[in-house]
């Protein structure tokens, strides 16, 4: 039983304008919203703890350019009403009979998607397992929230067979999960909410967790949280004492899983598998409020997902099905790569577009960025981009970061990458020379930093930057004064601005590769000779090189993987850890060497 208004001037955001429909199911009245074409297929958006349904407004809006999409209050939250009494009122069983009730109303003749965040996921996890749902979920997207049973099943088999790692695992969600004693006191929890906490919640989630002050939380929040009590006393220890043997998943779940999420630790999630046969995972720097903080990136997995069901008869997008190499980790992130259009730079748009990333490919050769986002597209990452731009002219950086924000989004992951080679006795380089290589290696990797390091700052959702140093940077040498001298600064600037940028979330990783096959090597200019006799060096060293022919795919994947690690500085190439090592044992051995003139 339903009827239907609107919501105009009752809610913020885009939900102001959303079609209202109340939905009554045993005793209850639940207020629910839609947007979107009806005709398309729906998605049922469910929120969490201490939330109502306006947590999903941002992720809304984006959905709703392609579905139905249907939020609704849980009971006792938002504009929803409260069973009495509230004890027993909100166990798993009653809110499976409150999401059939929506799905009926919305979507009577066809399956929905469900998305869940925190205590919506966990409701969701009993929907999808279920059998009495079985036919009316077409797909199910998961995020900070666990199936109770599953938790169940963890916990006991951690106990019954106890190891260390088992053990510290147990001790270290034990810590996160403090709040579900306290939600567990009689009393305390709703004082606490309608009193000091409720005032002070909005707050708490801004400085904590990044949350944007647009209105989020709404003004019912103290009732919420107090009703919402009883969403764990209801559940969490009968649950977990006796947990389902036949909680299996009856459709495709995504799991996303935030890594920098302070209630629930990654590790409660190792045995997923068992209980979701078709279980694709992501994860995402971020921290519990997803649906605030990281609505871009929520909105296009949920939609790459639903997709995937509808249009492809179940068939995932590529990266993710064929369980390439971190997919889970940058499928549908935002990749930046300068010096794209050849050697390291184009490898390293390929590697992050094979694992799902959207890329946008910078050089200022306008040709080569747009070959190198043309290739990354047919290798995994439809969304990607060419961008001609010279990475000395701040302003042309300055330009395009405010297009990349407008129409792609913040930007998850840069690599500066540009740079240029000159090789020269100091006393033979002049100051244009030394202007030239300055501008581009170490101006272009300042105003990369700080221009894009500045949008990720503000996001407060982290990230992660890459500058490419070189081997050079902790070797000396009497022919590469500029060029030395540029990437050392290169080193110590990742470094200075890796200690800046910890607090914030976002990793800076120096990657310093030694002798790598690439085109810098032809490119590259030798300063006090002439024209000829430069042609003839570049020849020669670009011979070399290709010789040595050590891959700049090689350099890539251990980008990705400073970029997973979080590492601070990243020898690539034998000689470069030589290098380093002598730098830090043994430097007088490498001014030996930097005395030695190559013969070319």
């Amino acid at each position: 039983m339903s009827r239907e208004g609107r919501l105009e001037g009752r809610s913020g955001g885009v939900l102001r304008d959303a079609r209202e429909r109340w939905v009554r199911t045993g005793g209850i009245e639940l207020c629910v919203a839609e947007l979107g074409d009806a005709a398309r297929p729906t998605v049922v958006l469910v929120h969490g703890y201490p939330d109502s349904k306006e947590v999903w407004s941002e992720v809304a809006g984006r959905l709703a350019e392609h579905f139905h999409v249907v939020l609704y209050d849980v009971r006792g939250h938002g504009r929803s009403t409260a069973p009495r009494p509230l004890r027993g009122g909100f166990t798993l069983e009653k809110l499976t009979d409150d999401f059939l009730a929506v799905a009926d109303a919305v979507s009577p003749d066809e399956p929905v998607h469900l998305v869940g965040h925190d205590w919506g996921s966990v409701q969701a996890w009993e929907f999808v397992t279920v059998r009495r749902t079985e036919g009316r979920i077409a797909s199910f997207t998961s995020m900070s929230g666990p199936s109770l049973d599953h938790f169940g099943h963890w916990i006991k088999r951690r106990t019954t067979r106890p190891t260390p790692r088992r053990v510290g695992q147990l001790l270290g969600q034990g810590a996160r999960s403090w709040y579900v004693y306290a939600l567990h006191t009689p009393v305390l929890p709703e004082l606490a909410w309608r009193g000091p906490l409720g005032k002070r919640w909005p707050g708490l989630v801004r400085r904590m967790e990044g949350v944007p002050a647009d209105g989020y939380p709404t003004a019912s929040l103290p009732s919420d949280a107090a009703h919402g009590a009883w969403l764990y006393r209801d559940n969490v220890r009968a649950r977990l004492r006796r947990p389902r043997s036949d909680a299996y998943a009856h459709a495709p779940v995504q799991l996303i899983t935030p890594t920098g999420d302070a209630f629930l630790s990654e590790r409660l999630y190792d045995d997923l598998g068992e209980w979701a046969p078709q279980l694709v995972r992501r994860t995402l720097p971020a921290k519990h409020w997803v649906p605030r903080t990281r609505p871009d990136q929520l909105a296009a997995w949920i939609t790459e997902f639903v997709t995937a069901h509808e249009e492809r008869g179940g068939e995932v997008a590529a990266p993710v099905a064929a369980g390439r190499r971190y997919a889970d980790r940058f499928g549908g992130q935002l990749v930046l790569v300068t010096g794209a259009a050849s050697g390291i730079g184009r490898a390293t748009a390929f590697a992050f577009a094979e694992a799902g990333a959207r890329v946008v490919a910078v050089d200022r050769d306008a040709e080569g960025a747009a070959r190198t986002a043309a290739m990354a597209r047919l290798v995994g990452a439809p969304d990607s981009w060419g961008e001609a731009v010279d990475v000395s002219d701040e302003q042309a950086v300055e330009k395009l970061a405010d297009k990349v924000s407008a129409e792609y989004g913040t930007v998850d992951v840069l690599v500066n990458n540009a740079g240029i080679g000159l090789s020269g006795a100091f006393l033979d380089t002049t100051s244009d020379d030394w202007r030239k290589v300055l501008d581009v290696n170490l101006w272009g990797v300042i105003h990369g930093c700080r221009i894009f390091g500045r949008r990720m700052a503000e996001r407060g959702q982290g990230g992660h930057i890459v500058n490419t140093a070189s081997a050079a940077a902790f070797q000396p040498s009497r022919m590469l004064p500029a060029y030395s001298t540029s990437k050392a600064a290169v080193l110590m600037l990742s470094e200075c601005l890796r200690a800046e940028l910890a607090g914030r979330g976002i990793g800076v990783t120096a990657v310093c590769p030694g002798i790598v096959n690439t085109n810098i090597t032809s490119t590259a200019r030798f300063a006090g000779v002439s024209a000829d006799e430069e042609k003839r060096r570049q020849k020669k060293t670009a011979r070399l090189y290709g010789l040595r022919n050590y891959p700049p795919e090689k350099v890539a994947d251990a980008i990705l993987r400073a970029v997973v690690r979080n590492e601070a500085v990243v020898p690539v190439t034998p000689e470069a850890h030589g290098a380093r090592l002598l730098s830090r044992f043994a430097p007088g051995a490498l001014r030996a060497l930097a005395r030695l003139e190559a013969k070319l």
